[in-house]
C-alpha cells in the first residue's frame, strides 16, 4: 500500500509531465509574417469618371444599377468631349 506522501509525490510528478507544454518557452524571435503584397498604385480618375460617380451617388444607385448608369454616363461624357 502507498502512503499519502508517495501518492502526493506521484501526483506531482504526473502533473508536471502532463503540464510541461504549458511551461514551455516561446521562441526568442517570432517567425516572420508573410509580407503583404504591394498596394496597387492609385490611378488618377478622369473628371468625367468623378462626375458620373457623383451623379450615381446623388441618385443613390448601388450595385448593377450603379455600374450600368456609370457605363452609360461615361459613354455620353466621352462622346461629348472633344477628341484630341
Amino acid at each position: 500500500m502507498m502512503t499519502i506522501a508517495c501518492r502526493a509525490a506521484a501526483a506531482a510528478a504526473i502533473s508536471l509531465l502532463l503540464a510541461g507544454s504549458a511551461f514551455a518557452q516561446a521562441p526568442a524571435s517570432p517567425a516572420p509574417a508573410a509580407t503583404p503584397a504591394p498596394a496597387k498604385a492609385s490611378k488618377a480618375h478622369s473628371p468625367e469618371s468623378l462626375e458620373c460617380s457623383k451623379q450615381a451617388d446623388d441618385k443613390g444607385l448601388k450595385g448593377r444599377e450603379r455600374k450600368k448608369f456609370r457605363k452609360e454616363c461615361m459613354k455620353e461624357a466621352k462622346g461629348a468631349a472633344p477628341k484630341q
